[in-house]
Parts: structure tokens; sequence; C-alpha cells
């Protein structure tokens, strides 16, 4: 090693010197091999792929407006329908693939257990989409 020895024999005390031609010959093996290496990490085989021209069909789910007046009267879509018409109809959507999606308008004034039993009969019938539709200039 290119390190001092125990004894010196010029006699002018140690040498504290680190040889630095084995680092440096270290580093340019390494830097050699990166170089040969470099290029065949960045080679690509050319494939000439096929080009599909289909575009993707995308279902979009109806969507049902049901409105309730503060009378407790409810819509399905502009028709006046009673309680076991309106279940009968969301049972029949429900089955539908993809399922459509319910938008709850409620009159202010109407009380809550009427939304509820909407919210609840929607559910037994398996209904997972269920959105509420707001007048947001009407918050004051």
């Amino acid at each position: 090693m290119a390190f001092g020895g125990l004894t010196n024999d010029s006699g002018d005390g140690d040498n504290a010197e680190i040889n630095m031609i084995p680092l440096i010959d270290v580093m340019l093996v390494l830097l050699v091999i990166f170089i040969i290496t470099a290029p065949m990490m960045t080679h690509a085989v050319k494939v000439d792929l096929p080009v599909a021209a289909s575009q993707p069909n995308e279902v979009r789910p109806e969507t049902i407006n049901l409105s309730i007046k503060a009378d407790g009267s409810v819509y399905w879509n502009a028709e006046a329908v009673d309680a076991a018409a309106w279940q009968a109809r969301m049972d029949a959507v429900a089955q539908q693939m993809p399922q459509p999606e319910i938008h709850l308008r409620a009159d202010g004034d109407l009380a809550y257990k009427h939304v509820a039993r909407i919210m609840a009969d929607a559910a037994r019938a398996g209904l997972s989409k269920l959105g509420f539709v707001t007048d947001p200039r009407g918050a004051r």
C-alpha cells in the first residue's frame, strides 16, 4: 500500500499523505464501464404496432328527476305518481344496467319525512345513485 510504514528511513517524520492513484484508477474504470453500458440501456427495439380506429362505447346512465312538492305529491319525470307507482318504477329501474341516477328535488317547505320515505324506498329497491338538486341562489 502507499500509506506510510511504521518506520521512516528518511528520518523526516511521518508521512501523512494518502496515495490518490488507486482511487483515480477505480474512478476511471467505473467511467469506462458506464460509457460502454449507457448506450445499451437506451437501445430500443423498433416494432410496428397495429393501429385501431375504434372509440370506447360509453353508456351514459339515464337520469330520473323525482320531484316532491310542498303538499307531498311526487312527480316521476314531471308525471304525477302515487306511492305504489314510484315504488314499482324504482324496482324496475334498479334492474337496469347501468343503473340510472335519481335526481331528487324537494320543496323547501316540505316535511323531511316525505324525503326520508323516498330515500328509504330507493335504498330498498337497490338504487345506489341518489342525488339532491338544490338552488344555490335561494340560500342566503
